[in-house]
Protein backbone atom coordinates (compact mmCIF):
# COMPACT_ATOMS: atom_id res chain seq x y z
CA UNK A 1 0.00 0.00 0.00
CA UNK A 2 1.30 3.50 -0.92
CA UNK A 3 1.90 6.01 1.46
CA UNK A 4 -0.91 9.24 1.99
CA UNK A 5 0.87 12.17 1.03
CA UNK A 6 0.37 15.16 3.26
CA UNK A 7 1.27 18.76 2.73
CA UNK A 8 1.47 21.42 6.00
CA UNK A 9 -1.26 24.07 6.32
CA UNK A 10 -1.66 26.90 9.13
CA UNK A 11 -4.50 27.84 10.91
CA UNK A 12 -4.43 30.55 13.93
CA UNK A 13 -3.93 27.68 15.88
CA UNK A 14 -0.81 26.56 14.28
CA UNK A 15 0.33 23.46 12.08
CA UNK A 16 -2.17 20.74 10.27
CA UNK A 17 -1.52 18.28 8.23
CA UNK A 18 -3.79 18.08 5.08
CA UNK A 19 -4.13 15.25 2.25
CA UNK A 20 -1.69 16.29 -0.35
CA UNK A 21 -4.43 16.22 -2.88
CA UNK A 22 -7.18 17.78 -0.39
CA UNK A 23 -9.36 20.97 -1.74
CA UNK A 24 -9.78 21.71 2.09
CA UNK A 25 -7.16 23.62 4.66
CA UNK A 26 -6.26 23.17 8.42
CA UNK A 27 -9.53 24.72 9.65
CA UNK A 28 -11.83 21.89 8.15
CA UNK A 29 -8.88 18.66 8.78
CA UNK A 30 -9.39 20.18 12.64
CA UNK A 31 -12.97 19.55 12.23
CA UNK A 32 -12.62 15.74 10.40
CA UNK A 33 -10.60 15.02 13.30
CA UNK A 34 -12.94 16.33 16.26
CA UNK A 35 -15.95 15.11 14.61
CA UNK A 36 -15.47 11.06 13.68
CA UNK A 37 -18.84 10.95 15.02
CA UNK A 38 -21.54 9.87 12.55
CA UNK A 39 -20.04 9.83 9.05
CA UNK A 40 -23.54 11.95 7.91
CA UNK A 41 -22.39 15.01 5.64
CA UNK A 42 -24.82 17.57 4.19
CA UNK A 43 -26.89 16.98 1.25
CA UNK A 44 -26.10 18.37 -2.23
CA UNK A 45 -28.40 20.67 -1.96
CA UNK A 46 -26.67 22.89 0.91
CA UNK A 47 -23.50 22.34 -0.26
CA UNK A 48 -24.92 24.32 -3.80
CA UNK A 49 -26.49 26.62 -1.63
CA UNK A 50 -23.37 27.43 0.05
CA UNK A 51 -21.32 27.67 -3.29
CA UNK A 52 -24.35 30.16 -4.42
CA UNK A 53 -24.13 32.28 -1.37
CA UNK A 54 -19.89 32.58 -2.08
CA UNK A 55 -20.30 33.36 -5.10
CA UNK A 56 -22.91 36.07 -4.80
CA UNK A 57 -20.58 37.28 -2.11
CA UNK A 58 -17.41 37.34 -4.55
CA UNK A 59 -19.28 39.60 -6.91
CA UNK A 60 -20.60 41.74 -4.52
CA UNK A 61 -17.61 42.79 -2.78
CA UNK A 62 -16.53 43.31 -6.17
CA UNK A 63 -18.82 45.32 -7.20
CA UNK A 64 -18.61 47.51 -3.67
CA UNK A 65 -14.88 47.71 -4.54
CA UNK A 66 -14.12 45.74 -1.95
CA UNK A 67 -12.27 42.59 -3.71
CA UNK A 68 -10.25 42.60 -6.69
CA UNK A 69 -11.67 41.98 -9.88
CA UNK A 70 -9.55 38.88 -10.66
CA UNK A 71 -9.69 37.73 -7.47
CA UNK A 72 -13.37 37.66 -7.58
CA UNK A 73 -13.66 36.13 -11.15
CA UNK A 74 -11.16 33.23 -9.81
CA UNK A 75 -13.34 32.79 -6.24
CA UNK A 76 -16.88 32.93 -8.97
CA UNK A 77 -14.96 29.88 -11.32
CA UNK A 78 -14.69 28.09 -8.15
CA UNK A 79 -17.63 28.63 -6.50
CA UNK A 80 -19.73 27.48 -9.59
CA UNK A 81 -17.67 24.10 -9.97
CA UNK A 82 -18.98 23.70 -5.70
CA UNK A 83 -22.76 24.60 -7.20
CA UNK A 84 -22.50 22.18 -10.14
CA UNK A 85 -21.02 19.37 -7.72
CA UNK A 86 -17.94 18.83 -8.60
CA UNK A 87 -16.06 19.12 -5.37
CA UNK A 88 -18.39 17.36 -3.07
CA UNK A 89 -16.40 14.84 -2.44
CA UNK A 90 -14.27 17.63 -0.35
CA UNK A 91 -16.90 18.70 1.76
CA UNK A 92 -15.75 16.14 4.44
CA UNK A 93 -17.14 17.10 7.96
CA UNK A 94 -19.84 15.49 9.85
CA UNK A 95 -22.99 16.45 10.63
CA UNK A 96 -22.31 16.41 14.04
CA UNK A 97 -19.97 19.12 14.61
CA UNK A 98 -19.55 23.14 16.09
CA UNK A 99 -23.58 23.99 16.56
CA UNK A 100 -23.23 27.23 14.27
CA UNK A 101 -22.17 25.04 11.27
CA UNK A 102 -18.69 27.11 11.48
CA UNK A 103 -16.64 24.19 10.17
CA UNK A 104 -18.62 23.72 7.21
CA UNK A 105 -18.30 26.91 6.39
CA UNK A 106 -14.83 27.22 6.80
CA UNK A 107 -14.53 24.01 4.39
CA UNK A 108 -16.73 25.88 2.06
CA UNK A 109 -13.79 29.30 2.22
CA UNK A 110 -10.79 27.03 1.61
CA UNK A 111 -12.41 24.73 -0.82
CA UNK A 112 -13.48 27.63 -2.84
CA UNK A 113 -9.72 29.48 -2.31
CA UNK A 114 -7.80 26.20 -2.68
CA UNK A 115 -9.73 26.02 -6.16
CA UNK A 116 -9.41 29.43 -7.41
CA UNK A 117 -5.59 29.03 -6.60
CA UNK A 118 -5.43 25.97 -9.30
CA UNK A 119 -7.28 28.04 -11.81
CA UNK A 120 -5.18 30.84 -11.40
CA UNK A 121 -2.43 28.16 -11.81
CA UNK A 122 -0.62 28.80 -8.31
CA UNK A 123 -0.13 26.17 -5.10
CA UNK A 124 -3.22 25.26 -3.31
CA UNK A 125 -2.89 26.34 0.43
CA UNK A 126 -0.51 29.72 -0.26
CA UNK A 127 -3.41 32.03 1.10
CA UNK A 128 -3.26 33.99 -1.71
CA UNK A 129 -6.70 33.61 -2.29
CA UNK A 130 -7.52 33.33 1.63
CA UNK A 131 -10.38 31.49 2.75
CA UNK A 132 -11.59 34.02 5.68
CA UNK A 133 -9.94 37.93 3.98
CA UNK A 134 -10.93 36.56 0.52
CA UNK A 135 -13.42 34.47 0.33
CA UNK A 136 -15.47 34.81 3.48
CA UNK A 137 -15.63 38.65 3.02
CA UNK A 138 -18.32 40.67 4.99
CA UNK A 139 -19.77 37.46 5.90
CA UNK A 140 -19.98 34.97 9.23
CA UNK A 141 -20.56 31.56 9.23
CA UNK A 142 -23.29 32.80 12.22
CA UNK A 143 -25.32 34.52 9.25
CA UNK A 144 -24.15 31.95 6.05
CA UNK A 145 -25.00 28.86 7.72
CA UNK A 146 -28.78 30.03 8.14
CA UNK A 147 -28.98 31.55 4.75
CA UNK A 148 -27.77 28.13 3.34
CA UNK A 149 -30.47 26.31 5.02
CA UNK A 150 -33.43 28.43 3.95
CA UNK A 151 -31.73 29.01 0.30
CA UNK A 152 -31.36 25.41 -0.02
CA UNK A 153 -34.59 24.11 1.35
CA UNK A 154 -36.37 26.84 -0.73
CA UNK A 155 -34.87 25.59 -3.57
CA UNK A 156 -35.33 21.98 -3.13
CA UNK A 157 -39.07 22.30 -2.13
CA UNK A 158 -39.82 24.53 -5.23
CA UNK A 159 -37.63 22.21 -7.70
CA UNK A 160 -39.01 18.80 -5.89
CA UNK A 161 -41.10 18.74 -3.56
CA UNK A 162 -44.15 20.70 -5.09
CA UNK A 163 -43.58 19.31 -8.73
CA UNK A 164 -43.77 15.41 -6.87
CA UNK A 165 -47.03 16.69 -4.83
CA UNK A 166 -48.68 18.21 -8.29
CA UNK A 167 -47.58 14.80 -9.66
CA UNK A 168 -49.73 13.54 -6.87
CA UNK A 169 -52.73 15.62 -6.77
CA UNK A 170 -53.36 15.13 -10.31
CA UNK A 171 -53.69 11.33 -10.03
CA UNK A 172 -56.17 11.16 -7.00
CA UNK A 173 -58.22 14.20 -8.55
CA UNK A 174 -58.28 11.47 -12.24
CA UNK A 175 -59.04 8.48 -9.54
CA UNK A 176 -61.66 10.87 -8.17
CA UNK A 177 -63.62 11.49 -11.13
CA UNK A 178 -63.79 8.27 -12.75
CA UNK A 179 -64.96 6.86 -9.52
CA UNK A 180 -67.30 9.64 -8.98
CA UNK A 181 -70.22 7.63 -10.23
CA UNK A 182 -69.27 4.82 -7.59
CA UNK A 183 -71.75 5.11 -4.68
CA UNK A 184 -70.30 3.14 -1.04
CA UNK A 185 -70.35 2.78 2.28
CA UNK A 186 -68.94 5.46 4.35
CA UNK A 187 -67.50 4.51 7.48
CA UNK A 188 -66.66 6.47 10.38
CA UNK A 189 -65.07 4.88 13.79
CA UNK A 190 -63.93 1.76 11.37
CA UNK A 191 -67.77 1.08 11.54
CA UNK A 192 -70.44 1.86 8.63
CA UNK A 193 -71.79 4.84 8.15
CA UNK A 194 -74.27 7.17 5.48
CA UNK A 195 -73.29 6.32 1.92
CA UNK A 196 -70.43 8.11 -0.10
CA UNK A 197 -69.03 8.01 -3.37
CA UNK A 198 -65.38 6.79 -3.79
CA UNK A 199 -64.72 9.65 -6.13
CA UNK A 200 -65.46 11.86 -3.03
CA UNK A 201 -63.28 9.93 -0.93
CA UNK A 202 -60.27 10.12 -3.27
CA UNK A 203 -61.72 14.12 -3.76
CA UNK A 204 -60.78 14.87 -0.25
CA UNK A 205 -57.57 12.98 -0.25
CA UNK A 206 -56.53 15.39 -3.39
CA UNK A 207 -57.60 18.30 -1.47
CA UNK A 208 -55.11 17.25 1.37
CA UNK A 209 -51.89 17.05 -1.22
CA UNK A 210 -53.34 20.47 -2.56
CA UNK A 211 -53.45 21.95 0.60
CA UNK A 212 -50.29 20.49 1.56
CA UNK A 213 -48.94 22.33 -1.79
CA UNK A 214 -49.98 25.61 -0.38
CA UNK A 215 -48.64 25.11 3.18
CA UNK A 216 -45.36 24.38 1.56
CA UNK A 217 -45.49 27.80 -0.61
CA UNK A 218 -46.08 29.81 2.44
CA UNK A 219 -43.01 28.17 4.43
CA UNK A 220 -40.86 28.31 1.02
CA UNK A 221 -42.22 32.77 1.44
CA UNK A 222 -41.46 32.53 4.44
CA UNK A 223 -37.75 31.19 4.39
CA UNK A 224 -37.12 33.64 1.95
CA UNK A 225 -36.37 36.46 4.04
CA UNK A 226 -32.56 35.51 4.77
CA UNK A 227 -30.09 36.91 7.76
CA UNK A 228 -27.28 37.19 5.17
CA UNK A 229 -25.45 40.59 6.05
CA UNK A 230 -25.74 40.21 9.67
CA UNK A 231 -22.32 38.59 10.05
CA UNK A 232 -21.37 37.82 13.79
CA UNK A 233 -24.47 38.68 15.94
CA UNK A 234 -26.65 40.14 13.70
CA UNK A 235 -25.45 44.04 13.70
CA UNK A 236 -23.45 43.76 10.31
CA UNK A 237 -20.35 44.50 11.87
CA UNK A 238 -17.42 44.12 8.68
CA UNK A 239 -20.01 44.51 5.91
CA UNK A 240 -20.69 46.84 3.59
CA UNK A 241 -24.17 48.69 4.17
CA UNK A 242 -25.18 47.39 0.51
CA UNK A 243 -23.60 44.10 0.75
CA UNK A 244 -26.73 42.27 2.07
CA UNK A 245 -29.27 43.96 -0.56
CA UNK A 246 -27.09 43.15 -3.67
CA UNK A 247 -26.09 39.77 -2.47
CA UNK A 248 -29.09 38.32 -2.11
CA UNK A 249 -30.68 40.33 -4.80
CA UNK A 250 -28.19 37.78 -6.78
CA UNK A 251 -29.16 34.80 -5.37
CA UNK A 252 -32.79 35.88 -6.02
CA UNK A 253 -31.62 36.04 -9.47
CA UNK A 254 -29.70 32.68 -9.48
CA UNK A 255 -32.81 30.84 -8.54
CA UNK A 256 -35.97 32.77 -9.26
CA UNK A 257 -37.07 32.78 -5.88
CA UNK A 258 -37.86 36.39 -4.54
CA UNK A 259 -35.15 36.31 -1.82
CA UNK A 260 -35.31 39.93 0.46
CA UNK A 261 -33.15 40.81 3.20
CA UNK A 262 -34.34 40.03 6.74
CA UNK A 263 -36.43 42.70 7.75
CA UNK A 264 -35.08 42.09 11.74
CA UNK A 265 -31.35 40.54 11.34
CA UNK A 266 -31.67 39.22 14.85
CA UNK A 267 -34.22 37.25 14.90
CA UNK A 268 -32.84 35.42 11.40
CA UNK A 269 -29.71 35.13 13.38
CA UNK A 270 -30.85 34.23 16.91
CA UNK A 271 -33.98 31.85 16.05
CA UNK A 272 -34.72 29.36 13.85
CA UNK A 273 -38.00 29.89 13.86
CA UNK A 274 -38.40 29.95 10.06
CA UNK A 275 -37.07 26.56 10.05
CA UNK A 276 -39.73 25.18 12.58
CA UNK A 277 -42.89 26.59 10.51
CA UNK A 278 -41.31 24.85 7.28
CA UNK A 279 -41.18 21.76 8.85
CA UNK A 280 -44.35 22.01 10.29
CA UNK A 281 -45.40 22.17 6.97
CA UNK A 282 -43.75 18.63 5.74
CA UNK A 283 -44.63 16.85 9.03
CA UNK A 284 -48.76 17.83 8.28
CA UNK A 285 -47.97 16.77 4.72
CA UNK A 286 -46.49 13.37 6.61
CA UNK A 287 -49.95 12.79 8.38
CA UNK A 288 -51.96 13.86 5.50
CA UNK A 289 -49.76 10.80 3.44
CA UNK A 290 -50.17 8.52 6.41
CA UNK A 291 -54.36 8.89 6.39
CA UNK A 292 -54.64 8.52 2.01
CA UNK A 293 -51.80 5.16 2.33
CA UNK A 294 -54.11 3.78 5.65
CA UNK A 295 -57.45 4.50 3.87
CA UNK A 296 -56.54 2.96 0.33
CA UNK A 297 -54.57 -0.21 2.14
CA UNK A 298 -57.61 -0.83 4.31
CA UNK A 299 -60.12 -0.66 1.36
CA UNK A 300 -58.16 -3.40 -0.54
CA UNK A 301 -58.08 -5.54 2.57
CA UNK A 302 -58.50 -8.93 1.54
CA UNK A 303 -58.56 -10.09 -1.35
CA UNK A 304 -61.39 -12.38 0.12
CA UNK A 305 -61.56 -11.69 4.05
CA UNK A 306 -61.35 -7.69 4.00
CA UNK A 307 -62.89 -4.82 2.14
CA UNK A 308 -61.56 -5.50 -1.31
CA UNK A 309 -63.62 -1.96 -2.20
CA UNK A 310 -60.25 -1.52 -4.52
CA UNK A 311 -57.51 -3.30 -5.70
CA UNK A 312 -54.12 -1.75 -5.87
CA UNK A 313 -51.21 -2.39 -8.40
CA UNK A 314 -49.72 -5.82 -8.09
CA UNK A 315 -46.09 -4.89 -8.68
CA UNK A 316 -44.24 -7.62 -5.99
CA UNK A 317 -44.79 -11.13 -4.50
CA UNK A 318 -45.96 -10.48 -1.19
CA UNK A 319 -44.62 -13.58 0.87
CA UNK A 320 -41.50 -15.52 1.04
CA UNK A 321 -43.82 -18.39 1.87
CA UNK A 322 -47.23 -17.77 0.77
CA UNK A 323 -47.87 -18.32 -3.16
CA UNK A 324 -50.02 -15.91 -4.59
CA UNK A 325 -49.89 -13.08 -1.57
CA UNK A 326 -49.37 -9.70 -2.47
CA UNK A 327 -48.88 -6.60 -0.38
CA UNK A 328 -49.80 -2.72 -0.02
CA UNK A 329 -46.20 -2.11 -0.48
CA UNK A 330 -46.11 1.14 -1.59
CA UNK A 331 -48.81 2.29 1.24
CA UNK A 332 -46.27 0.58 3.51
CA UNK A 333 -43.29 2.33 2.43
CA UNK A 334 -44.88 5.60 2.63
CA UNK A 335 -46.07 5.03 6.10
CA UNK A 336 -42.33 4.62 6.98
CA UNK A 337 -41.49 7.51 5.50
CA UNK A 338 -43.94 9.57 7.19
CA UNK A 339 -42.50 7.77 10.37
CA UNK A 340 -39.02 8.95 9.62
CA UNK A 341 -40.37 13.08 8.52
CA UNK A 342 -42.78 12.83 12.19
CA UNK A 343 -39.07 11.83 13.81
CA UNK A 344 -37.49 14.51 12.09
CA UNK A 345 -39.71 16.92 13.49
CA UNK A 346 -39.24 16.14 16.92
CA UNK A 347 -35.10 16.71 16.09
CA UNK A 348 -36.10 20.17 14.25
CA UNK A 349 -38.66 21.44 17.22
CA UNK A 350 -35.88 20.70 19.53
CA UNK A 351 -33.01 22.44 17.33
CA UNK A 352 -35.04 25.16 17.22
CA UNK A 353 -34.70 25.08 20.71
CA UNK A 354 -31.39 25.48 21.11
CA UNK A 355 -31.35 29.33 20.32
CA UNK A 356 -29.37 31.41 23.15
CA UNK A 357 -28.78 35.42 22.94
CA UNK A 358 -27.50 35.92 19.60
CA UNK A 359 -27.64 32.62 18.14
CA UNK A 360 -28.84 29.04 17.44
CA UNK A 361 -26.27 26.23 17.97
CA UNK A 362 -28.29 23.18 16.40
CA UNK A 363 -28.33 24.64 12.74
CA UNK A 364 -26.07 21.61 11.25
CA UNK A 365 -29.09 18.73 12.39
CA UNK A 366 -32.07 21.05 11.70
CA UNK A 367 -30.66 21.69 8.14
CA UNK A 368 -29.93 17.71 7.38
CA UNK A 369 -33.05 16.50 8.70
CA UNK A 370 -35.26 19.76 6.61
CA UNK A 371 -33.61 18.47 3.59
CA UNK A 372 -33.53 14.98 4.03
CA UNK A 373 -37.66 15.11 4.66
CA UNK A 374 -37.93 17.66 1.85
CA UNK A 375 -36.55 14.75 -0.15
CA UNK A 376 -38.26 11.92 1.24
CA UNK A 377 -41.89 13.34 0.86
CA UNK A 378 -41.16 14.05 -2.72
CA UNK A 379 -39.63 10.88 -3.52
CA UNK A 380 -42.72 9.23 -1.59
CA UNK A 381 -45.14 11.42 -3.32
CA UNK A 382 -44.05 10.57 -6.88
CA UNK A 383 -43.63 6.45 -6.23
CA UNK A 384 -47.29 6.62 -4.71
CA UNK A 385 -48.84 8.37 -7.52
CA UNK A 386 -47.25 6.45 -10.23
CA UNK A 387 -46.89 2.66 -8.41
CA UNK A 388 -50.29 2.88 -6.39
CA UNK A 389 -52.44 5.19 -7.23
CA UNK A 390 -52.59 5.67 -11.38
CA UNK A 391 -53.11 1.82 -11.18
CA UNK A 392 -55.85 1.27 -8.93
CA UNK A 393 -59.18 -0.22 -9.64
CA UNK A 394 -62.29 -0.17 -7.80
CA UNK A 395 -64.64 -3.85 -7.36
CA UNK A 396 -67.94 -2.33 -8.10
CA UNK A 397 -69.83 -5.30 -7.41
CA UNK A 398 -68.04 -5.57 -4.02
CA UNK A 399 -68.90 -2.50 -3.13
CA UNK A 400 -72.36 -3.00 -4.14
CA UNK A 401 -72.67 -5.62 -1.56
CA UNK A 402 -71.05 -3.73 0.77
CA UNK A 403 -73.37 -1.02 0.45
CA UNK A 404 -76.52 -3.02 0.22
CA UNK A 405 -76.06 -4.42 3.57
CA UNK A 406 -74.88 -1.20 5.53
CA UNK A 407 -77.64 -1.12 8.56
CA UNK A 408 -76.47 3.14 8.15
CA UNK A 409 -78.94 3.89 5.27
CA UNK A 410 -81.85 3.55 7.94
CA UNK A 411 -80.44 7.09 8.90
CA UNK A 412 -82.57 8.34 5.43
CA UNK A 413 -85.46 7.30 6.96
CA UNK A 414 -84.93 9.40 10.43
CA UNK A 415 -86.76 12.70 8.80
CA UNK A 416 -89.67 10.29 7.67
CA UNK A 417 -90.33 7.91 10.62
CA UNK A 418 -88.48 9.65 13.35
CA UNK A 419 -84.96 8.73 15.00
CA UNK A 420 -86.32 5.93 17.12
CA UNK A 421 -88.19 4.33 14.59
CA UNK A 422 -85.42 4.23 12.28
CA UNK A 423 -83.31 3.03 14.56
CA UNK A 424 -85.74 0.01 15.42
CA UNK A 425 -85.15 -1.24 12.20
CA UNK A 426 -81.78 -1.24 12.17
CA UNK A 427 -81.22 -2.87 15.10
CA UNK A 428 -84.09 -5.66 13.91
CA UNK A 429 -81.81 -6.17 10.31
CA UNK A 430 -78.54 -6.55 12.37
CA UNK A 431 -80.35 -9.23 14.28
CA UNK A 432 -82.52 -11.07 11.46
CA UNK A 433 -79.37 -10.95 9.16
CA UNK A 434 -81.41 -8.84 7.33
CA UNK A 435 -81.11 -4.71 5.18
CA UNK A 436 -82.57 -1.70 6.76
CA UNK A 437 -84.45 -1.77 3.19
CA UNK A 438 -85.64 -4.95 3.66
CA UNK A 439 -87.39 -4.63 7.40
CA UNK A 440 -88.72 -1.38 6.05
CA UNK A 441 -90.39 -2.55 3.61
CA UNK A 442 -92.05 -5.73 5.86
CA UNK A 443 -93.01 -2.76 8.51
CA UNK A 444 -94.78 -1.20 5.61
CA UNK A 445 -93.36 2.21 7.01
CA UNK A 446 -93.94 3.89 4.08
CA UNK A 447 -95.06 3.66 0.49
CA UNK A 448 -92.97 1.50 -1.71
CA UNK A 449 -92.29 4.64 -4.36
CA UNK A 450 -91.34 6.74 -1.32
CA UNK A 451 -89.90 4.24 0.25
CA UNK A 452 -87.43 3.45 -2.53
CA UNK A 453 -86.74 7.26 -3.37
CA UNK A 454 -85.55 8.06 0.47
CA UNK A 455 -83.06 4.77 0.67
CA UNK A 456 -81.33 5.90 -3.07
CA UNK A 457 -77.78 5.75 -1.66
CA UNK A 458 -76.70 8.30 -4.38
CA UNK A 459 -79.07 10.92 -3.24
CA UNK A 460 -78.09 10.37 0.50
CA UNK A 461 -74.22 11.48 -0.50
CA UNK A 462 -75.46 15.11 -1.34
CA UNK A 463 -76.76 17.46 0.82
CA UNK A 464 -80.63 17.72 0.98
CA UNK A 465 -83.23 15.26 3.10
CA UNK A 466 -83.86 12.02 1.33
CA UNK A 467 -87.04 11.81 -0.30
Amino acid sequence: MSETKFRIEKDSLGEMQVPADALWGAQTQRAVENFPISNLRFPREFIAALGMIKKAAAQTNAELGLLEDALAKDIVKAADEVIAGQHDAHFVIDIFQTGSGTSTNMNANEVIANRALQLRGAEIGSKGIHPNDHVNAGQSSNDVIPTAMQVAACVAMRETLVPALETLERSLLEKAREFDGIVKSGRTHLMDATPVRLGQEFGGFAAQIRHGIRRVEEAISDMAELPLGGTAVGTGINTHPEFATKAIARLAEATGIPFREATNHFERQATRDTIVYAHGALNTIAVSLTKIVNDLRLLASGPRAGLAEITLPAIQPGSSIMPGKVNPVIPEAVTMVAAQVMGNHTTITIGGMGSHFELNVMMPIMAYALLQSTSLLANASTVLAEKCVDGIVANEERITELLEGNLSLATALAPSIGYDAAASIAKDAFKEGKTAREVARERGVLPEAELEKVLDAKAMTEPGIPG
